[in-house]
């Protein structure tokens, strides 16, 4: 009966007019622990003018109804102990009637005796009345822990565990568990006295760790072995902590790749793919994938996963890269310079990993150049004829290669060779001018001594010009022999022309004595019989060749030999030529002289037949010794 007095003083209920009616307090909901004990205070009023007899106050609680003729449950009954079999030695009356105090006790209180309770004041005769307030007693088996409607993560959290204290004879004692792993946990109890309520109050700051952490509150009676416990699960917000994608990573063209990305967050984030600034994919989960097929070039770049869940967001970028060969170089077109001029030449090609530039000319190397921002430039500064020929671009990196190619043509003033010369034939005298040059120079002759210009043929004298790749030949046979020297030498003055666009030059040419070089070498060499033999010999070979290149059956070999023609070709070689070109199938070629140009040769031999008769039609030394003489071509 501990302080049941002060229990009930703040549970009085306050008569507004003397005169009220019938009226009952009582608490609309009151809890306590299974197997302990329950007080529900309760008071009442009648009308004032009613005068009943102490002795003639009586009152009755009942269960779940207040109509008697419903035949409820007797709780309790003042003037009999007959009552409903689930309260018997449990129920008892702890106020007094007469001072209108209808408190009851219920002790070992289980669960099946949760619900409503009616009180029913019987004053005598037909002051009988039955209180449609009723008291909601309900019975726990665990405490009540107050959790807020939403835990978030970094803010201060307060939880409250409660556990009825209606029991007079047990006072309960409140204690939290599983506390050691939160952060400076502080326990605050509260009670009030002749309360009906004890609590004690945890607080604490919570942490994404702490999501999904198990805390329990144990209430204990002293001297009973009454224990209860209630276990909670926290459910801490927190937006996005960890947001995590594939890592940078590498794929070939034409393949497919999965990423993937998994937030840690609560509740679940929306998950959203980005590829730089433009949306993919969004999706609600903690964890989604991205798939790519069939990649190109265009698709290499920045992924970025976004986890927002409401309570902020949180995002992680992965870098893929796409690989793939070089692509065709693009490269100047076909370029014509002057020489002396500077050239820049051009090659871009794009290609991951970024592609090697090798720069080639007629397939020897010239260059290797690492791209930067995809190109190169190769400087020809300067430049030479030499520089004249095919260059090639070729990139390639580990998956493969492409070249593109182009020419460049360099344009020159003519440069006489040094095979230009003039030599003694049986008709007279042959000069031959050889000229290279960009455009192909002209050629003409001049004879300083008859103030004559040849270029072109006529009755006197036979003119010829050959032009092939850069490389210009002009040929004339004088039938004079022209003036005898002081030193019995045949003269000949003869001066050659030659011009293009971007110069002219003119050079005397000069008289080449072979014949007098070639005997002596014979003479010195063979002896006098061996000579004699090897121009017999030479004679009607070349007799037998004349005929066969003549087409004339009918003449004999003697009138060949008598009179043997002269011929001169002039000879250029396939492989001499200005430009070497080279072969598509091969990108690297070894490479001949500077700008492929090689000096040709005129193949001829000269043969003196010494002291021998002089034939007519023959053609006579000037020196007057009476030697006759021919010119061999050799092939």
């Amino acid at each position: 009966m501990k302080g049941l007095v002060l229990l009930l003083l703040p549970l009085l209920f306050i008569l507004k007019d003397v005169s009220a009616q019938w009226n009952v307090w009582m608490p609309r909901d009151i809890s306590t622990m299974t197997n302990s004990c329950v007080v529900i205070p309760c008071s009442f009023t009648y009308p004032s003018g009613i005068r009943p007899y102490k002795a003639a106050i009586h009152g009755i609680w009942y269960f779940g109804q207040p109509y008697p003729q419903l035949f409820p449950p007797v709780v309790f009954k003042s003037r009999t102990d007959i009552v409903h079999e689930s309260y018997k030695g449990r129920t008892r009356l702890l106020g007094d009637l007469t001072h209108k105090n209808c408190t009851l006790l219920i002790n070992n209180v289980g669960a099946e005796l949760s619900g409503k309770y009616y009180f029913r004041a019987d004053l005598g005769g037909a002051n009988i009345y039955t209180f449609p307030d009723f008291a909601q007693l309900e019975v726990l088996d665990q405490p009540n822990i107050n959790v807020p409607d939403e835990i978030i993560s970094d803010q201060s959290l307060d939880l409250t565990c409660y556990v009825p204290d209606s029991c007079p004879d047990m006072t309960p004692e409140i204690h939290w568990m599983y506390t050691d792993y939160l952060p400076d946990p502080l326990f605050t109890p509260y009670s009030v006295e002749d309360s009906a309520v004890q609590s004690i109050t945890l607080t604490f700051t919570p942490r994404p760790m702490h999501n999904g952490q198990l805390l329990g509150c144990r209430v204990h009676y002293p001297n009973t072995t009454f224990v209860y416990e209630r276990i909670i699960s926290l459910d801490v917000k927190y937006a996005p902590r960890t947001v995590w994608v594939n890592v940078s990573q590498e794929v070939m063209e034409g393949s497919s790749v999965v990423l993937h990305c998994d937030v840690d967050s609560n509740p679940g984030p929306t998950i959203t793919w980005f590829f730089g600034n433009k949306e993919l994919t969004s999706v609600i989960a903690s964890n989604a994938s991205l798939f790519l097929e069939n990649l190109t070039p265009e698709d290499q770049g920045i992924y970025t996963c976004v986890g927002d869940n409401g309570y902020g967001s949180m995002n992680t970028s992965m870098f893929l890269a796409v690989n793939y060969p070089p692509r065709e170089p693009w490269i100047n077109e076909s370029i014509s310079a002057v020489e002396g001029s500077s050239l820049s030449l051009q090659c871009i090609s794009k290609g991951n990993p970024m592609p090697t530039l090798t720069w080639l000319k007629n397939g020897e190397l010239v260059g290797t150049i690492t791209a930067q921002e995809e190109g190169s430039t190769l400087e020809l500064h300067e430049i030479q004829p030499q520089a004249d020929g095919v260059y090639k671009c070729i990139a390639e990196n580990e998956h493969g290669r492409a070249s593109s190619s182009l020419n460049v043509t360099v344009e020159f003033a003519p440069v006489l060779l040094d095979d230009s010369k003039c030599t003694i034939i049986r008709e007279g005298v042959q000069c031959i001018c050889i000229a290279s040059g960009n455009p192909e120079p002209a050629i003409e002759f001049y004879l300083p001594d008859l103030n004559i210009t040849i270029n072109g043929s006529n009755n006197r004298y036979n003119f010829f010009t050959h032009s092939d790749h850069y490389m210009s030949t002009g040929i004339i046979k004088l039938r004079d022999k022209g003036e005898r020297g002081n030193n019995g030498d045949t003269a000949v003055h003869v001066h050659c022309s030659i011009s293009n666009t971007y110069g002219s030059e003119t050079i005397r040419l000069e008289l080449q004595q072979e014949k007098k070089y070639i005997m002596a070498v014979i003479v010195g060499t063979i002896g006098g019989v061996a000579v004699i033999a090897f121009i017999i010999a030479a004679v009607r070979y070349v007799g037998q060749n004349n005929k066969k290149e003549n087409g004339n059956p009918g003449q004999d070999v003697g009138s060949k030999v008598e009179n043997p023609e002269m011929f001169y070709s002039s000879v250029k070689k396939d492989k001499q030529s200005l430009r070497k070109k080279v072969g598509d199938d091969s990108d690297y070629q070894s490479v001949g002289p500077i700008g492929g140009m090689e000096r040709q040769e005129l193949n001829y031999a000269a043969l003196e037949f010494l002291h021998g008769r002089h034939r007519e039609g023959g053609f006579r030394r000037p020196d007057g010794d009476g030697s006759d003489y021919t010119e061999i071509k050799t092939k």
